[in-house]
């Protein structure tokens, strides 16, 4: 880890070990700016769903964090860049990687003196705030490897103002929908070229440029059809008639996410498979041809009463020749419920829609410091899923699994072996809250970033009683 960089670091231990390693290389163009940045970020990451003014020491530490996000070197990229850059060395070595993309909307209208914001949800809801669009880099197994692309950005207030079709007629270049393609270009930027990238996305991101623009960068997609497009080839017709024609090649037990106060669920699905050509929407014809793509239905024949029947068509650019092929397409488009969750912890664990700041400029870079936090909480969680049995160190400093043990086990003496990952994020969810029932299954995240506020107090303790 490369510090010397930055004039005055204090001792790592009183930072937050991991975020000096994600942000040791930015650039804001003023050493000290960096080095307010790293003491400012590990306060925050320190206590992530508190107020600026509760994460900092005291009034001077306080005033300082706000002037940092109003000074205007400290902006939203350059805060992400080195971020990205950690990103694509934890990408390197894996064959295959899959960027989850999806859109947030940050609800501000609470906040009515800050400056700059713009409308958000209907013209009938009267909501003001910002538009996040993120593009989360996640491998195989799905553990997030970090931010690959995001956009935030502040919609006209003269939005609501265009009709449906007048918006519909703009080039894709002047719709909001750009963001899809824009994501697509920032990811290919961050993944190495030796690994395979899927990008997936829900049915918003069924825009035919999109598909077109994949096929041009030579990179994959899977996404949730919204439009019922033409088929010319093999068979003619609209796209679901098309697909309700073929032959069910098996079933298939599906989880389906709890949503609006219903729970999650098991629900038997049949699926179906099939090459199919689109063709391209008329005005669009002149620039982009058929575009071949391999289509998976997925339908649930027998849904319970109260329930609406799980259906996705899942549009795939890569091949799908056998039910192994489908199933697999489906397990994959099962990751992006991942990116729901990164969300949650945003706005739920971080609570950045309680930020009061004076404007939209100061809330930028803010949002992309808390974009990084957000995806450490949200990484630690899933990590002792997939290496449990790694050391500590892995997720904790050495002061901070010290204190953690020692206080877990009401004792003084402390192993010269670190504990494993599982153990030490358990021990976390149980600050936190966690029972670790039998019946409880692993520890969620928010258990975990309650129970992470809980141990930065005791580590800080720690430090005091035992400063070497």
């Amino acid at each position: 880890m490369d510090t010397e960089a930055i004039p005055d670091l204090p001792e790592v231990d009183e930072l937050s070990t991991w975020l000096v390693h994600e942000l040791h290389d930015m650039a804001l163009g003023d050493k000290r700016l960096d080095r307010r940045l790293l003491d400012t970020g590990a306060k925050l990451a320190a206590r992530p769903s508190v107020s600026i003014n509760q994460a900092c020491a005291d009034w001077a530490d306080t005033k300082a964090a706000y002037r940092l996000f109003d000074n205007a070197k400290t902006t939203a990229e350059k805060i992400r860049a080195p971020h990205y850059r950690r990103t694509r060395e934890r990408a390197q070595g894996h064959k295959r990687l899959f960027a989850i993309q999806d859109t947030t909307y940050l609800n501000y209208t609470h906040h009515p003196s800050t400056k700059g914001l713009g409308p958000i949800g209907t013209a009938q809801q009267n909501l003001s705030g910002i538009v996040m669009h993120t593009s989360l880099l996640m491998t195989e197994q799905g553990l997030p490897l970090g931010l690959a692309g995001q956009a935030i950005w502040v919609r006209p207030p003269t939005m609501h103002q265009r009709t449906a079709d007048e918006r519909r007629k703009l080039p894709i270049e002047e719709k909001e929908s750009s963001k899809w393609l824009q994501a697509l270009q920032q990811t290919q930027a961050v993944v190495p070229p030796e690994a395979q990238l899927i990008t997936i996305g829900d049915s918003e991101s069924d825009l035919f440029e999109l598909f077109h623009q994949a096929r041009t960068l030579e990179t994959d997609l899977l996404v949730r059809a919204a439009q019922n497009r033409s088929v010319c080839a093999p068979e003619v017709g609209r796209l679901w008639e098309v697909m309700g024609r073929q032959a069910a090649c098996g079933q298939l037990q599906v989880l389906v996410p709890a949503r609006k106060g219903k729970p999650k669920r098991q629900a038997s699905v049949t699926v179906r498979f099939a090459p199919v050509s689109l063709k391209a929407p008329r005005h669009l014809r002149k620039k982009m041809g058929d575009m071949p793509l391999y289509a998976v239905l997925v339908q649930e024949e027998a849904p319970p009463a109260e329930d609406p029947p799980l259906c996705w068509l899942l549009l795939s650019t890569v091949p799908v020749h056998r039910f192994a092929d489908a199933v697999e397409r489906i397990r994959w488009y099962g990751l992006r419920w991942q990116i729901e969750v990164y969300h949650k912890v945003l706005k739920s664990g971080c609570r950045v829609e309680k930020a009061q700041l004076a404007s939209v400029e100061r809330l930028m870079p803010y949002l992309a410091l808390f974009s990084i936090i957000a995806w450490r909480l949200f990484w630690m969680t899933l990590v002792a899923r997939h290496a449990p049995d790694a050391p500590c160190t892995l997720v904790l400093a050495e002061h901070e699994w010290r204190a953690l043990y020692a206080f877990h086990h009401k004792t003084q003496q402390v192993p010269a072996r670190p504990p494993t990952v599982g153990q030490v994020v358990l021990w976390i969810a149980r600050l936190g809250g966690f029972l670790a029932r039998k019946s409880d299954g692993p520890p969620g995240v928010t258990v975990l970033w309650r129970g992470w506020q809980r141990l930065t107090d005791i580590a800080s303790a720690w430090l005091v009683f035992h400063p070497s």
